[in-house]
């Protein structure tokens, strides 16, 4: 795969985590990251790989994520993939319920389970804004693929993130 996925300079910075995020202050440091990963294939597996190296750098780099989406079928799919995508990667992760907080995790999956504390980035595999988890974190990854309709809600995340006052970067991914 070429281009960056680099999850370096998010939120997990050991002066970014000293205070939570979305508090007040003048520090840039402050501001939401929000990075779009834009493939060219159109195949759900190649969008659920980038998120799983995407989990596997923030895991190996000490930060924490949350893996956010509405689709519980597919959120299962990539729970499976974190433990197949890679000859010799290990991701430890949960699945956040209703019952289970997924207190000691680094990785958290969910559907709608807010996590039991703030994460160092965001990896949204939902169609619309992980809006209620926002002030959880300083840094969001959206990964888009080639299929219409996901490109489509790509497009408007993207706008609706600029009306919030965030500029997303975008990272092309190639092969």
């Amino acid at each position: 795969m070429q281009g960056s996925d680099d999850t370096s300079g998010s939120a997990a910075s050991s002066d970014a985590s000293s205070s939570p995020p979305g508090s007040s202050g003048d520090d840039s440091s402050e501001a939401l990251r929000v990075d779009f990963y834009v493939l060219e294939d159109a195949s759900g597996t190649t969008r659920l790989k980038v998120a799983c190296r995407l989990a596997e750098k923030a895991y190996l780099a000490a930060q924490t994520a949350l893996v956010w989406h509405t689709d519980a079928d597919e959120l299962r799919t990539f729970d499976d993939m974190l433990w197949t995508f890679m000859d010799g990667s290990f991701v430890p992760h949960e699945m956040l319920t209703p019952g289970h907080a997924g207190q000691e995790s680094p990785v958290l999956l969910s559907t709608g389970q807010m996590p039991p504390r703030d994460v160092d980035i965001i990896i949204n595999l939902a169609p619309d804004v992980p809006s209620a988890c926002l002030g959880r974190t300083r840094r969001v990854a959206e990964i888009i693929d080639g299929d219409d309709a996901r490109r489509r809600a790509g497009r408007a995340r993207f706008k609706a993130y600029r009306d919030l006052g965030i500029q997303p970067a975008s990272i092309k991914i190639s092969g």
